[in-house]
């Protein structure tokens, strides 16, 4: 059996799975939308059916404002890409990273693979039913 995960530092966690409104980050499973770093992963309180217009600095405080800082924020928007609106992209980016909006499902994998890289790199997900 070949094994496809990727090498990562000890301690730092990726992201198994996705799928039925779920995540498997670690060894652990999380309902609903999450926000994740490399040492932890949090639950995000936002509605996933919610438009994405609706997200603001405030939505995003509890990944933005951790420590350590990161370069990159992926933001999976369920099972289609949506765009954010420009302004909250300047926002995020005057906080200091990157904002990169994908689907839910590419944003699990390049999660895994910019940390298999030692990118600084966290991800605001919202679930793929």
């Amino acid at each position: 059996m070949v094994d496809i995960t990727p090498m990562v530092a000890q301690g730092v966690q990726i992201i198994h799975g996705y799928g039925d409104g779920r995540f498997r980050v670690g060894d652990v499973s999380h309902t609903g939308p999450i926000l994740v770093r490399p040492e932890n992963t949090l639950g995000w309180d936002v509605d996933p059916e919610a438009n994405l217009a609706a997200l603001d600095l405030a939505t995003l405080g509890p990944i933005l404002e951790a420590e350590p800082r990161f370069d990159i924020l992926l933001i999976g928007t369920g099972t289609k890409q949506v765009f954010l609106p420009p302004a909250l992209r300047r926002d995020i980016r005057d906080k200091g990273p990157v904002a990169e909006v994908m689907d839910t499902g590419a944003a699990c994998r390049t999660f895994n693979l910019l940390l298999a890289e030692g990118r600084r790199v966290a991800a605001a997900l919202l679930p793929v039913v």
